[in-house]
């Protein structure tokens, strides 16, 4: 009964969490309850959902990538000007999935085809686009007008049109991941490369293609964040590569490859991380404490990722019985 109790708080860790963290800022202040509140939580969690369902399939395959605050950065700041210059806002969303494409396609290729580890390649590129938005900006925050406000503002059929969209990215990463071949690719990968090229599979490319979706996501998240916003800041998109990490692998995905889900597990960690940084803003918490509280979910995320690892090996070691003489 223990063992199936802790098997099951393991397997739904970012839902026990939630509830947890629902009830404890609920408890300590009614204002968190308040619908206008809830449904600011939702509508602030898109930006960090679209960008974690990208990473979810990095993740899956045993990757990462430390770039995705700065891409959202330096997206949005082409999409800004490109505005501000009275050009369509759609042909500024063009631009800014272009400029996420080809820094995912810069990363991808040295990953991949260079077999430079993913973690200092990516960690080069946070600070190349930090760098080169902060250049093209001078380091100034960029007001857009209202035709980008008016996007970020819109309902459809009473819902906020960002969350249609983390809805959309959401749906489509869940519906690629549990439905195609290409999903099934992308599990095997992580659970056992080698494995997967000896069975012939295009390691390289399933590989190359999940890193252009997590940089396309976070194009996409970046562009979401100026149009709810309403401005291009300096530091738009700092540090939030480890709050999509940290959302992604709350809700059950392995840094270790090979597990993990978009639905419920990643929207659910990405909900959650937002839930607690909204509820610190309503107790008035000390902002100088939020980098703490912030590591302090990454470390869970981990411990937790680590322990299921244990008991999935634990499990694996139970299944192998001695061959019989």
């Amino acid at each position: 009964m223990k063992k199936r109790l802790k098997d099951l708080l393991l397997q739904h860790t970012s839902l026990v969490l939630f509830a947890l963290v629902f009830v404890i800022f609920g408890a300590l202040s009614p204002r968190f309850l308040a619908v206008g509140n809830l449904l600011n939580i939702l509508v602030q969690s898109s930006v960090l959902i679209v960008g974690a369902v990208g990473m979810t399939f990095v993740l899956l395959t045993a990757g990462i990538d430390l770039s995705v605050g700065s891409i959202m950065f330096v997206a949005a700041v082409p999409a800004g000007k490109l505005v501000l210059e009275g050009h369509s806002v759609w042909l500024a969303l063009l631009v800014a999935l272009l400029v996420s494409l080809v820094f995912g396609a810069i990363n991808a290729f040295i990953v991949v085809r260079l077999r430079v580890m993913a973690f200092v390649v990516t960690l080069a590129t946070l600070y190349i686009g930090r760098g080169f938005g902060l250049y093209v900006t001078q380091t100034r925050a960029m007001n857009l007008p209202e035709s980008m406000l008016a996007v970020g503002s819109a309902n459809i059929l009473g819902i906020p049109l960002v969350l249609w969209v983390a809805f959309a990215v959401a749906a489509s990463g869940h519906y690629v991941l549990s439905r195609t071949s290409f999903g099934r690719q992308v599990y095997a990968v992580g659970q056992d490369l080698e494995g997967a090229r000896k069975a012939g599979l295009p390691v390289d490319r399933i590989r190359f293609i999940t890193i252009m979706v997590c940089a396309l996501s976070a194009g996409i998240a970046g562009f979401v964040t100026i149009a709810r916003v309403g401005v291009v800041s300096p530091s738009m998109g700092n540090q939030r590569e480890l709050a999509i990490i940290a959302a992604a692998v709350l809700g059950g995905t392995s840094l270790f490859g090979g597990r993990g889900q978009v639905f419920p597990g990643t929207i659910v960690g990405a909900i959650l991380i937002q839930t607690v940084e909204t509820g610190l803003v309503i107790l008035n918490v000390n902002p100088y404490l939020y980098p703490l509280i912030t590591a302090g979910i990454i470390f869970a995320a981990v411990a937790i990722d680590s322990i299921r690892n244990l008991e999935v090996a634990k499990q694996a070691l139970r299944k192998i019985r001695p061959i019989s003489a």
